[in-house]
């Protein structure tokens, strides 16, 4: 509890110095949630280092936002920085993206994964198998999947209908388990 206590004084002073444009204390802030960032980043690109630019790109948003408007307390620090670094991602995805709907699907073999493989599998084999989908699909599967969102929030997010939110993450789950089936 006391160990609690004191995390939160620590970011209180964090984000109070980034009020006021302390570098260190920007500094120190990008540090202390910068795994918690990159993990975050790294499940809406194909690399680490379009991850680390998309982290890069988030925070300057939140320490332009914590100088302009403030930090608002209402809300957890580590929700708010989370809905950030999503959104930096998925401005990205549009900036960069030609072809949102392009799809190549593989008929999907009714094999039955061997349990033991699936408990095997790290985060390494997990990213790997991400990042054979094709960008609309990922987006979608991470939003849904792992972020928690509801087709109707991806679909204001994505400005996309909720039943394309539906067919995008249908279509990536059968890629995941063709991929998943090819790979082990």
């Amino acid at each position: 509890m006391e160990q609690e206590i004191d995390k939160h004084i620590f970011l209180e002073k964090l984000i109070t110095g980034c009020k006021k444009g302390n570098v260190i204390q920007q500094e120190l802030l990008y540090k202390h949630f910068y795994g918690y960032s990159l993990s975050i980043c790294r499940l809406y690109t194909y690399s680490n280092d379009d991850a680390v630019s998309i982290l890069n790109d988030s925070f300057l948003k939140v320490f332009s936002s914590i100088q302009k408007k403030g930090y608002n307390d209402t809300v957890p620090f580590k929700n708010w920085l989370r809905r950030i670094l999503i959104n930096t991602a998925i401005d990205n995805i549009r900036k960069n993206s030609k072809h949102y709907y392009q799809l190549e699907i593989e008929e999907v073999e009714d094999l039955i994964p061997d349990e033991n493989s699936i408990d095997n599998l790290n985060v390494e084999d997990i990213l790997k198998l991400l990042d054979q989908l094709p960008e609309m699909h990922r987006l979608v599967f991470n939003l849904y999947e792992i972020q928690g969102f509801s087709h109707l929030e991806i679909s204001v997010k994505l400005v996309i209908s909720e039943s394309t939110s539906r067919v995008f993450l249908t279509r990536a789950k059968k890629k995941l388990r063709v991929l998943f089936n090819k790979n082990f």
